[in-house]
């Protein structure tokens, strides 16, 4: 019999190209694709795209811990993933379009 998946199960787990492993819940997932932005609903495919392949990451200049992992999409768009580093891993904070690039300094680029 197949186990049931619960709300604190992964819904998906990727290595960064500066190596920081994002983990993601089912429940976390639903939040931020029901709450905080609900645009990005049904984009789990693009947003593990964008932490295991982005065109940039950025290091937010309000903190530290805070990367900035860009994709672009087309048409002058970008899927942002903001990402936590915390005891050697990474938490996903939020995604979102975006049409621009946050200030930043840029530590990797494709």
């Amino acid at each position: 019999m197949a186990r049931r998946k619960s709300e604190q199960d992964i819904l998906f787990e990727v290595k960064t190209p500066i190596d920081l492993l994002v983990r993601v819940t089912y429940s976390y997932w639903k939040l931020i694709a029901t709450v905080k932005h609900p645009v990005m609903d049904g984009k789990v495919v693009e947003v593990q795209s964008t932490l295991e392949w982005p065109d940039e990451i950025r290091q937010s200049k309000r903190d530290a811990a805070v990367f900035l992992f860009y994709k672009e999409t087309g048409n002058g768009r970008w899927i942002c993933a903001v990402v936590k580093s915390l005891n050697g891993g990474g938490l996903l904070v939020t995604t979102y379009p975006t049409d621009s690039i946050k200030e930043g300094v840029t530590i990797w680029h494709k």
